[in-house]
């Protein structure tokens, strides 16, 4: 069954202040974070370590929080590349690779990702694994609007 456009955006919380976070997903009516990073409870993560982050997203924007492991890279993958020893080229290669054998987007429902919003900590999408977790899923269902915020 084809499902009509979703809009799916994406975020990276780098540089960007509480306030700015959640204004950022106030005004664009976000309904749900669908967190694809790897370590999502470490303390560098701030005001969006896991469980301060589901509390935040009920509270101020009554949104909800999903954490989504099978989008994101394995440690091996992710260290290789912020440690400079593989290219984004390979990266992207590779992360592709191992979420096409996962097949994440068979586990979420298109529905509930309409308004729904890819975190990572990374501030603009370019070389940030969530948008290429936002352009596999419009490859897999072909009904995605992409928004980087």
């Amino acid at each position: 069954m084809r499902h009509s456009e979703i809009t799916l955006y994406t975020i990276g919380f780098a540089g960007k202040s509480a306030e700015q976070f959640f204004a950022i997903l106030r005004r664009n009516n976000v309904r749900k974070i669908l967190d694809v990073r790897l370590f999502n409870r470490s303390q560098l993560s701030g005001f969006t370590k896991q469980q301060d982050l589901e509390y935040f997203l009920q509270s101020i924007l009554g949104a909800g929080y999903q954490h989504l492991p099978e989008f994101a890279p394995t440690k091996l993958l992710l260290d290789g590349y912020k440690k400079g020893h593989i290219s984004w080229d390979a990266y992207r290669r590779e992360y592709l690779e191992l979420i096409e054998k996962r097949r994440p987007h068979e586990r979420l429902i298109q529905d509930e990702a309409d308004g729904a919003c890819l975190l990572c900590s990374e501030s603009p999408p370019d070389f940030c694994h969530r948008r290429l977790a936002a352009e596999y899923l419009k490859k897999q269902w072909g009904n995605v609007r992409i928004v980087h915020l």
